[in-house]
């Protein structure tokens, strides 16, 4: 285990929030630029970061019981080994899982779709539902999803906010996304959006 402190959030000046959601658009193409470490760590913090002690979060979860796990499969990102990073919403860091540019492996298991390889990073965002289910029954399934969207969206904003494009991919094989990002059986992957500098 090797846990990776995040550089502190700052505010991003200049547009309005009519403006982001105004050029909030689905980006699959990307040119070579790598992402920095703060890009990174802002739009880990858009999806799931800490607002208030001693875990509210930037997206709502019923009953506050936050079933989301966010991974980070890192490509092209200055400061970063290429790798799969769990992020630990708690401590403002990640956590190395695994060495290696797995952009690839997730290209292919997201049906063949190749320009996901191209982002130098790709969000896995993966539910573990019995953290909701316990409470809400089936119930709870429907809250999960509704939460990944929410936090989906705060990271799309975030790209724009950033000047990076983003885009949302639900096509995919689970066994085989679970697979690169080391999810057991507690976790189910539910999207992937690869962000980088548009083409």
């Amino acid at each position: 285990m090797f846990i990776l402190s995040l550089p502190k959030i700052e505010p991003v000046p200049g547009l309005s929030l009519e403006q982001l959601l105004a050029r909030r658009r689905s980006i699959r193409d990307y040119t070579a630029q790598p992402l920095t470490l703060a890009q990174a760590a802002g739009l880990l913090w858009a999806a799931e970061g800490i607002t208030a002690p001693p875990h509210l979060r930037t997206a709502p979860s019923a009953g506050a019981l936050y079933p989301l796990q966010l991974y980070l499969v890192a490509g092209d990102v200055s400061g970063l080994v290429p790798g799969v990073y769990r992020h630990l919403p708690d401590q403002c860091a990640i956590d190395l899982l695994a060495e290696g540019d797995r952009r690839r492996d997730l290209a292919a298991a997201a049906l063949g779709q190749s320009w996901l390889a191209e982002a130098p990073l790709i969000l896995v965002f993966t539910a573990r539902y019995a953290r909701t289910t316990w409470k809400y029954h089936q119930r709870g399934i429907q809250y999960v999803h509704i939460e990944v969207g929410h936090a989906a969206q705060n990271a799309l904003l975030m790209a724009v906010a950033l000047n990076l494009g983003a885009a949302v991919v639900g096509a995919f094989n689970d066994e085989r996304v679970a697979g690169v990002v080391g999810l057991n059986e507690e976790g189910t992957p539910l999207y992937l959006l690869p962000v980088g500098h548009p083409a």
